[in-house]
Formats: structure tokens, C-alpha cells, sequence
């Protein structure tokens, strides 16, 4: 059964997009005891909510008939929070009412204001636009809101989380009373609970749970690396993918610019998104991937909410997402409008309970396992070049005659091969990835002893207990170009081995800090994995570490040190109590005076001068210098 509205020009626009089923929360609104009433609406991303309210507010908007009059004032007014959203927003109405004769103008912030002011006094049925501009253009009285039927918050926890909720509520204030309002939101915090109450009627409530729009086209994957893999796991996941679209996600800018050069040097069609970029090019970057110029975008979170893009099929998290909801945001970007879709999370071994966590507050059961080898790609590209496109066109005479030249030149062997040849170098090669290994969840114990040994670490021998605990195994040793010198330091050392090297504090043994250099044991059974990871440049930091060529560390000579004060360059003479004991040590009845601590140490006899009669005692050496009266 089919569930199309009433009105014939967007029922029209729908069959023409095989809109032949509404969704859920589509059908949701344009329910009976919808009709006509305040909305609050709860939905996951990729639910088609855009869709729904422009369905909802189609009968306020046309009543019954099948056109709009010649524009005047709006009468819908769109909120969105971010520019890409609304502008959209604003494609996305623009063909439902396409045949309506609608006169759709979006309002955002990065875009000419003085264009926007040309089209708006030019008059439009509906508005789109960002919160900051419709409120500039209000105060400037370049936007008329008093013929207003109906005004649509879209994704209003996003604007409350951005800081929009003034701006919301100098909207809300600035519409008539009569108007329509409905409220889209993925949540409900509290904070939208209290802005529906305030402005809205008698609000009808559309809950759509998440199974239904949220999860249920999206495969999830969590895949485990090494700490290093990340751009090499990311490069083999899109060559075993091969999707026409895909959203790799990072938290920072930094991470974006640095995996887009990466992709780029590759050989992959890439654009980046993130809030550095203007609104022009921010805007390229979304075309190129519409239009398949580019297959691949790298963005931050700028791109997990309202950006709908044609045929992504997959969304790889770079980064872990910060909370359950901006990862359900993230994945939300595929599998939307009964496509399917795959979200995968990268899990480095210090990021394995977090995202354990993070998948268990989602609700969402995702399958462990490693990234792609090279053979198992290699053996999808054979497969792939067998159903190429190429096999299956149309032959034409043209075709035909150049084939038979070749044959004639050459044998199907070569020919086959050089076919091969032309395949694999338009694609991208695939990286080896390190295998990080099995990981075991430690006991309160172990994770003590760690820490024991950690803060026992920093001297030039490790602990006992450490030694017991750690060498049980064979181990190779390895130096690195650090040492006392430059602040080496065991507790910073250790998670840098263990980063650097991909293993695993238990794999690190004695650390012998030295002046120049630093001398480590390494497990035997990771020593090959660590020598080859460590070859690799990094880019936190430039230390050069490398397998000793001896089976035991060197020892390094360290000078003795004086005790007592610095001597300027001269030889050092070991001491006793302050005398040399090499020569012209006083007699022991001498030494006796001040053999007992907190006795008076006098001179002895013959160091002192004797003073002559009469004579004032010597002054004080510091303070000032107070004449005291002398007692014989």
C-alpha cells in the first residue's frame, strides 16, 4: 500500500524521485492526529526528516490549491544549524515543490548578504537559513515574517549545543502567534522540552525509535590496529570497499589536513571539510563529491549532522567519536533512503574500552576484526577487473577492427596482461598492516606491578621485582639516541617505546639511561615486529632507535663526582670530615675535639693564631659588624 499525500504537486515530486513508501517518521506527520497541530518531533539522522515537515506544511502553506500566488512575503520559515544543512534543506524543498511553482530562498552566513536582501525583497514562499543570519536580516527589517504559516526548527538540539538558543528564541518572538511551529530534534535533552513548551500549542509528539530509523541499514565494524596504522588501515579499507562515496572522519583539523595529503599522495580523489574553510570552498568540496569527482571526503564533526550525499556507502571513524551520539551522528551519513550502508571504527589497543563503551551506550553491536591485507585486496581487484564495465559494453565495428590488430601484432597473452597492467595502475596500492596482536584485559594486579615498575624505572637498573616479572623470556636490545644529557626519562620513555614499537609494556624490559645514549630490552618474540616498526619515520617525534650489534649494553663510563663544593678544574682530593687524608692530617688528640657530632669544633692548637693581649676579636664575616664587649 502506498501512503502518498493529498496534494498533487508533491505527490507528483515523489513519484518522480520512486518515492512509491513514506518512512516512518514521514508517515508519522502526516498522520490524522497530526494534521494541523504544533509538532515535536524525535528521530534518528537519515530518517527523512527533511522530507516530513516539508509534507507537514504543505497543507498550510497551499491549502488546496495546486500552485503558490506570486511571492510575497515567506510563509515557511526553516531554522537549520549549520550552513550545510540548510543549503540542503534548501535543494531538498526546492524539487518536493518544484511543481508548486515555490520560490525557495536560503539565508546563511559565509554567503553574500546583500544577494540574499536582492532575493528576499524579490519575495519567497519558504526561507531557509542559519540562526545568525535570519536574525541580522530581522533587525534589519529585510525580512518580513508577518504573513508566516508555519516555522520549522531543524535539528534544534544541535542549535542549542552550538549556543543558538537566543537567537531561537528572538525567532520564535519575532513570528506571529497563529504561526505553526514544529520542532525536529535526533534527542530530547531537557533544554528542548522547556523551548517546546514555551512556544509551542497543544504540541503533537512523534517519536521514531532508533532501530527503525537509526541502525537498521547500517553494518557496524570495529577494527583493530596498531597504534601507527591508521592511514595505512584507512588506505586498505577503501581499496577493499571500493564505494562510490565515502566519509572519513578525524577530531581535529590538523588530523584532517594531514590524512586528506596522505589519501592525495596515494593516488585517491580526495576533499576535505572542515570549520577552517570558507563557505565557497566548503560548498566545491561537497559538489565534487555529488558529481563523483572526488570518491573520498575527510572532515570533522563540521560534516556529521545534515550532510546528505548520493551514493556513500561508507563511513570510517579515523577518530573515535567523543560520545555515542556524534558516532551515531557520524554513521548516520550512510545507509539513508533504504540504501545500505557500513560504518567502521578504527581501535588502536590504548582505545579498545573506550570504544567498547562507546558501542555499548549506542546500543550497537559491532563485529571485531582487522583491517584488510594486501592479498585479500588483490584478490578483490582480480575478481572486480573480471566484472569491469569494460567486458560489458556494446562491441562496434571500430572495436572489433582494433582488436583483430592486435591480435595480429600481439598474443592474447600479452594482450591480457598489458590489460592487467593498465587495471592495477589506476589503482592506488594497498599497505602492509602490522598485526597488533591478541589483547588480554589485565588484572588489578599486573596493572600494579606495571606501575611499580614504571616509577621504579627511573634510575639506571631496573627493580627486582620488575627484572623477575619482565625477563622470564628471551630479549633483544636496542638503543636509542637518548640520554641523561637530554632529560631522559623512564616515564616518558616507556609509552613512546610502546607507541613508536606498537607492543606492549610487558614487552619492555631493563631500561639503562645513560649520558648520551639509552640501552632497552625488548621480548624476543615482538624484537622483528618492533625493529620494523620503529624504521618507520614519526611524525611526534624524531629519537633514533635501533638493534644493539653486541648481545649484552655497554657500559658506559660515569665520572665521579666530588663531594662538598665545586672545585675550579683542579684535581680532586678525596676528604675526611674536611681534611686531606693523603697528607698533613692533625694528631688524633686533635681530631678528638670534634669527633662527636654537636660539639665544639675549634681549630686545632696550631691552626689558630694566638691573639695578643688587648686585642679585639675578630669581626663577623657577615651581618653587620657590631662591636661586642671581649671577656678574657
Amino acid at each position: 500500500m502506498t501512503l502518498l499525500p493529498a496534494n498533487a504537486p508533491l505527490a507528483r515530486a515523489l513519484a518522480e524521485r520512486n518515492y512509491d513508501r513514506l518512512t516512518p517518521v514521514q508517515t508519522a506527520v502526516l498522520a490524522d492526529d497530526a494534521d494541523g497541530r504544533d509538532l515535536l518531533v524525535s528521530a534518528q539522522t537519515g530518517s527523512g526528516k527533511t522530507v516530513a515537515y516539508g509534507l507537514a506544511i504543505g497543507t498550510n502553506l497551499l491549502d488546496d490549491a495546486e500552485r503558490f500566488e506570486r511571492a510575497a512575503a515567506p510563509l515557511a520559515l526553516i531554522v537549520a544549524p549549520t550552513r550545510e544543512l540548510a543549503l540542503q534543506v534548501h535543494r531538498e524543498l526546492g524539487w518536493l515543490y518544484q511543481h508548486a511553482d515555490a520560490r525557495v530562498v536560503s539565508c546563511v552566513g559565509g554567503m553574500d548578504p546583500r544577494r540574499e536582501q536582492r532575493e528576499l525583497a524579490a519575495g519567497a514562499h519558504i526561507v531557509v537559513g542559519t540562526p545568525g543570519r535570519l536574525c541580522d536580516h530581522l533587525r534589519r527589517g529585510r525580512l518580513d515574517v508577518s504573513e508566516l504559516k508555519a516555522i520549522v526548527l531543524d535539528e534544534a538540539d544541535e542549535m542549542l549545543d552550538l549556543g543558538f538558543r537566543e537567537d531561537m528564541e528572538f525567532i520564535l518572538q519575532a513570528t506571529p502567534e497563529s504561526r505553526r511551529t514544529l520542532l525536529f530534534s535526533a534527542t530530547l535533552p531537557r533544554g528542548i522540552i522547556a523551548l517546546a513548551k514555551e512556544y509551542q500549542q497543544d504540541a503533537f509528539r512523534v517519536e521514531v525509535a532508533g532501530d527503525e530509523g537509526g541502525h537498521a541499514d547500517i553494518e557496524y565494524r570495529a577494527i583493530r590496529i596498531a597504534a601507527g596504522d591508521v592511514e595505512h588501515a584507512v588506505v586498505n579499507l577503501l581499496r577493499y570497499f571500493e564505494s562510490p562515496g565515502t566519509l572519513v572522519f578525524c577530531n581535529t583539523r590538523e588530523a584532517v589536513r594531514h590524512l586528506q595529503a596522505t589519501l592525495l599522495e596515494r593516488g585517491f580523489s580526495v576533499v576535505a571539510l572542515s570549520g577552517e574553510l570558507t563557505q565557497n570552498e566548503r560548498t566545491l568540496a561537497l559538489q565534487a563529491l555529488r558529481d563523483g569527482r572526488a570518491r573520498v571526503c575527510v572532515a570533522t564533526d563540521v560534516a556529521a549532522r545534515g550532510i546528505d550525499l548520493p551514493n556513500l556507502d561508507l563511513v570510517i571513524h579515523a577518530d573515535l567519536p567523543n560520545d555515542p551520539e556524534v558516532m551515531q551522528h557520524r554513521s548516520g551519513r550512510t545507509g539513508r533512503a533504504g540504501r545500505k550502508g557500513v560504518s567502521i571504527l578504527l581501535v588502536p589497543p590504548a582505545r579498545r574500552r573506550r570504544a567498547d563503551m562507546l558501542l555499548k551506550l549506542a546500543g550497537i553491536d559491532a563485529a571485531w576484526g582487522l583491517a584488510p591485507q594486501p592479498d585479500e585486496i588483490r584478490k578483490l581487484d582480480q575478481e572486480r577487473l573480471l566484472r569491469d564495465d569494460v567486458f560489458a559494453g556494446e562491441i562496434t565495428a571500430e572495436d572489433e577492427a582494433l582488436a583483430q590488430s592486435l591480435l595480429a601484432e600481439r598474443s592474447s597473452q600479452e594482450i591480457a596482461t598489458a590489460l592487467a597492467r593498465l587495471y592495477r595502475a589506476r589503482l592506488p596500492s594497498p599497505e602492509d598492516i602490522v598485526d597488533p596482536g591478541e589483547e588480554r584485559v589485565k588484572s588489578r594486579a599486573e596493572r600494579a606491578r606495571e606501575r611499580t615498575d614504571r616509577e621504579a624505572g627511573k634510575g639506571v637498573k631496573p627493580t627486582k621485582s620488575s627484572t623477575r616479572h619482565r625477563m622470564a623470556e628471551d630479549t633483544v636490545w636496542f638503543s636509542a639516541a637518548i640520554g641523561r644529557r637530554k632529560n631522559a626519562e623512564a616515564r616518558w620513555l616507556l609509552p613512546m617505546l610502546c607507541r613508536r614499537g606498537s607492543i606492549k609494556k610487558e614487552d619492555i624490559g631493563a631500561i639503562r639511561i645513560l649520558d648520551s645514549v639509552t640501552e632497552f630490552e625488548i621480548s624476543a618474540r615482538v624484537a622483528d615486529r618492533f625493529a620494523a616498526r620503529v624504521r618507520r619515520p614519526d611524525k611526534e617525534d624524531s629519537i633514533r632507535i635501533e638493534a644493539m650489534t653486541n648481545a649484552s649494553p655497554r657500559e658506559e663510563a660515569r665520572p665521579s663526582k666530588p663531594h662538598g663544593k665545586a672545585h675550579s678544574g683542579k684535581p680532586h682530593r678525596e676528604t675526611n670530615n674536611g681534611y686531606d687524608t693523603r697528607s698533613d692530617k692533625p694528631e688524633a688528640a686533635d681530631r678528638a675535639n670534634f669527633a662527636t657530632r654537636g660539639q665544639r669544633r675549634d681549630k686545632p692548637a696550631y691552626a689558630r693564631k694566638p691573639r695578643q693581649e688587648g686585642e679585639a676579636p675578630a669581626k663577623a664575616a657577615f651581618g653587620k659588624n657590631k662591636k661586642k664587649k671581649f671577656r678574657g
